[in-house]
């Protein structure tokens, strides 16, 4: 017998007293029935109306957003973006939050992480457990920091500029985004008629004035004719392969951090907020503390952001190797650290690349993975290497909890941790850990 459909519960309305903060921008409630609901928009301790907005009855856990809030923290504020609650731009987590009160929630996600993935107090961690605001981001409630220097736009069927509604590729068309950069913002591409395409992402460099916009059209559709309020660059998006074509200008842009230039090619990955490279640099050289002679590992390097500060520091009778899987961020890596005789960049994924090249011992280790971590097979193989010391740079407290265990089960203990407010009014935040072998914290 075939079983009977679950009931949708979508829409449905629950009052409920909200609880603790949990990993993904939301908190956590129950109905009276006892079911788990994810409310988004919602502070701990309030008393909100939630309205189902994912889920069915007898699931495991229901997705919900506060349409009401019946008894308010002493955190929310009035949300400063016209585009922001209920429905509407899923680009931001918490623009009901006070910034301080944000940093705050971020903090008790990274300990409950810790706790719950690793079995790590902050104390253990060596953290003092708060979030760090970057430079210039201590701003008052109410008002936003524009930090984002890439935003990629999605396009509604009549042209428009929007962001996508959260869990949903439903577009929400804007007429400005608040936490944008204002390398991004005078672009104007929101008062532009984007007809035909899917997806417009613009960037902003830092450290120079360079500007770039990467097009993603429909399947068979033209590009238009860009004219924006500020000199741009044009890649398009290849729809069958999925490869980035240049249209006119630079098919790179030129990002600065550390006191070099780094080239950033065809829309490739560089730290979103203007102050991260810079800051994730001095975290992790001064947990590192590089000696002249000194042999590195960079990880997941990109284009060579870790692996030339750590060749700056170690000197020519040290060497760097550095491991990426994108061939044009590593086609950028070499080109960036072409000065530097003892860096080495090999192009592949970690797992793979790292046993083929022989290096059985290594003074210093710095992994940067991606959102899912480096894993429990990837760990053991740098825990085997003996470094003195080991940065690991980590967007996902999540993912960086479970290789902590990881790197626990293989001999090292967390040294320090810092938490930093990289991507505010959102639920991201950035970490660095730095480890030592645990015979040395005896």
């Amino acid at each position: 017998m075939q079983a009977e459909p679950r009931k949708s519960l979508v829409g449905e309305e629950y009052e409920v007293e909200v609880g603790p903060v949990a990993h993904g921008g939301h908190c956590i409630a129950r109905t009276s029935e006892g079911q788990v609901l994810f409310v988004r928009h919602a502070l701990p301790g309030e008393r909100v109306v939630a309205r189902v907005t994912e889920g069915e009855q007898g699931a495991r856990f229901l997705r919900a957003d506060a349409v009401e809030v019946l008894d308010a923290s002493k955190d929310r504020i009035d949300v400063p973006c016209p585009f922001a609650g209920p429905g509407r731009c899923g680009g931001c987590d918490w623009q009901h939050a006070k910034p301080g009160a944000q940093r705050r929630l971020k903090a008790d996600v990274i300990a409950e992480q810790l706790q719950h993935l690793a079995g790590l107090t902050p104390e253990e961690a060596g953290w003092d457990g708060t979030v760090v605001p970057a430079e210039g981001d201590k701003v008052p409630a109410g008002q936003v920091p524009a930090w984002r220097t890439r935003v990629q736009y999605a396009v509604t069927a009549d042209g428009r500029a929007g962001l996508r509604r959260h869990r949903s590729h439903e577009v929400e068309p804007i007429d400005h985004c608040m936490i944008a950069a204002e390398g991004v913002s005078e672009l104007g591409i929101e008062k532009r008629d984007w007809t035909g395409m899917d997806s417009v992402e613009a960037i902003a460099a830092t450290g120079s004035q360079d500007r770039q916009v990467v097009l993603t059209p429909k399947p068979g559709a033209r590009l238009p004719l860009v004219e924006l309020d500020r000199p741009v660059s044009v890649l398009r998006v290849d729809e069958r392969s999925g490869g980035v074509h240049r249209v006119h200008g630079r098919p790179f842009v030129r990002e600065r951090a550390d006191g070099r230039t780094h080239r950033v090619g065809n829309g490739g990955f560089w730290q979103v907020h203007p102050k991260a490279a810079d800051t994730l640099v001095t975290a992790v050289m001064q947990g590192l503390l590089p000696r002249k002679g000194d042999t590195a590992l960079d990880l997941y390097c990109g284009v060579g952001l870790f692996a030339g500060a750590l060749a700056d520091r170690v000197g020519e009778q040290g060497a760097v190797l550095g491991i990426e899987s994108g061939k044009r961020a590593v086609e950028d890596a070499r080109h960036n650290l072409a000065d530097f005789d003892r860096v080495r960049i090999e192009q592949g994924k970690v797992e793979s690349v790292l046993p083929r090249t022989g290096i059985t011992e290594v003074d210093l280790i710095v992994l940067d993975p991606p959102r899912a971590g480096a894993g429990r097979k990837t760990v053991e193989h740098l825990a085997s290497l003996g470094a003195r010391r080991i940065a690991y740079v980590a967007c996902d407290p999540a993912a960086l909890a479970r290789d902590l265990g990881y790197f626990r089960d293989g001999g090292y203990r967390v040294r320090t941790l810092r938490a930093f407010d990289l991507f505010p009014m959102t639920h991201h935040v950035e970490c660095v850990a730095i480890l030592e072998p645990a015979a040395k914290g005896l």
